[in-house]
């Protein structure tokens, strides 16, 4: 009964902490407020840092056009492009749990602009139907089980294995979708394993049926995001740079599950009180 009183707390201070983030109330740790103007080079020098290959990306475009009075998204496409030879993101389409149809040409992402823009400009999507990858580059997920979201085997699994990079521009808080798959490999007891049927499409005549597997929450669940970000921190595991209320963050989807997976052997509810 404590822990689901828990849960619904930090489920209300989200909520509470988003509303915030709205108006000019600075936020602890991580900042709010309105973003002021930002120097290129300022962005290409914490881009510089980092010699990966593969970066894992999600942007907050309207803060991104705020710190640099430009087209947001092209702006961004380009920094990426000379730095990173693979650029992935969310291509996430939760509406196949009722429609049954995904299109990887055509089902557009549901959550971001970036993302939506970026579809157009990826060479390579995953086959999975409520929580794809979208990728510019040669990176790929074909050795890995693209009908099971999360979990042992499934494409976040690779992410992990990898050690890939986030970038997390122009975001309020760290944004990491790699937390449902710890949820998943950690088996913790609010999660509960859903199967969504449909139709794939993979071009305009080649399609199959298919089965997705996912999950869905026992109740109103947010994940504590702050206490997250204060872990990793205490590891040496989260870059934190402030450019004028422009937040630009970097972490590991293995470091995260490194840290992350121990606290929850000794609190399985530890991602959402």
């Amino acid at each position: 009964m404590i822990t689901k009183a828990q849960i619904y707390v930090n489920t209300a201070n989200y909520f509470m902490r988003s509303r915030l983030h709205r108006t000019d109330i600075e936020l602890p740790l991580i900042g709010g407020g309105k973003v002021g103007s930002v120097n290129e080079q300022e962005i290409d020098d914490v881009l510089t840092q980092y010699d990966d290959d593969v970066v894992f990306v999600h942007a907050g475009l309207s803060n991104i056009k705020s710190a640099f009075d430009t087209n947001p998204y092209e702006f961004l496409l380009d920094k990426l492009d000379k730095h990173f030879k693979s650029i992935l993101a969310p291509g996430f389409t939760p509406s196949f749990g009722s429609s049954g149809i995904y299109h990887k040409q055509y089902s557009k992402p549901e959550y971001g602009a970036f993302s939506r823009l970026f579809l157009q400009d990826s060479n390579y999507r995953t086959d999975d139907a409520i929580h794809s990858i979208l990728v510019r580059g040669d990176y790929r997920f074909e050795e890995y089980n693209h009908n099971k979201s999360f979990g042992e085997n499934s494409c976040w699994c690779k992410l992990e294995e990898n050690n890939v990079l986030y970038l997390n521009i122009g975001t309020p808080w760290i944004i990491s979708t790699q937390l449902h798959h710890i949820e998943h490999k950690m088996d913790v007891p609010y999660l509960q394993q859903t199967e969504h049927p449909g139709v794939i499409y993979h071009d305009s005549t080649s399609h199959n049926e298919t089965i997705q597997y996912n999950h869905k929450y026992e109740y109103p669940i947010k994940w504590n995001r702050h206490k997250i970000a204060r872990a990793l921190r205490q590891h040496g595991r989260l870059s934190i740079n402030d450019f004028r209320g422009l937040n630009v963050f970097f972490f590991r989807a293995g470091d995260l599950h490194q840290i992350l997976t121990n606290k929850i052997r000794s609190d399985p509810y530890y991602l959402v009180t």
